[in-house]
């Protein structure tokens, strides 16, 4: 499962075409922005969770936070809270803007939309996904187990395997210059 197969499994093409709309794409760019950006932000999520104490912080940030919004109120894609929340998202995930920037010129460069549109979508993407998250692990898993969200990170990873390409290749080299 990609990040493009949660958000439409958790109800979340409403808020897809928001976001579309938003940052002034149509929905086909719009998928295919989410599909470029997906490894990078599950890349990173798996490896918050492998982390020491990772995982039950990611389960406390998708329990307390109002991540799951984001699926169940589509126009909050246009809020400038909801990108000031997305930040602080890839702030945690990505560690620095400098990564975010290249991972935005590598999805620019997959996909032809201009880095400039990509760096306004990244954190409602971010957002989304955290939502998906939120929603998909409620509904998956009892609140007191850590298998369903880790399988369900497992899975959007192909099992564990890195399958990603040019944008997990560039967030690892990005991780490692910043």
């Amino acid at each position: 499962m990609d990040l493009m197969d949660l958000l439409m499994k958790s109800g979340a093409g409403n808020s897809v075409g928001e976001l579309a709309g938003s940052i002034g794409v149509g929905d086909s760019q719009a998928k295919d922005l989410i599909a470029a950006l997906g490894p990078a932000l599950t890349r990173s999520l798996q490896k918050q969770s492998e982390s020491s104490g990772g995982m039950e912080a990611l389960q406390n940030a998708l329990s307390r936070g109002s991540h799951q919004q984001y699926i169940d109120r589509p126009e909050l894609m246009k809020s400038e809270a909801t990108r000031e929340d997305g930040n602080k998202i890839l702030g945690h995930l990505f560690g620095s803007k400098d990564v975010s920037r290249n991972v935005a010129a590598q999805a620019a460069q997959d996909t032809g939309i201009d880095a400039g549109l990509i760096k306004k979508a990244l954190p409602l993407v971010a957002g989304l996904a955290m939502g998906a998250l939120s929603k998909s692990s409620r509904q998956d898993a009892p609140a007191d187990s850590d298998s369903g969200l880790g399988g369900l990170l497992g899975s959007m990873l192909g099992g564990g395997s890195s399958s990603g390409g040019g944008v997990d290749d560039l967030l690892d080299f990005a991780k490692k210059l910043f």
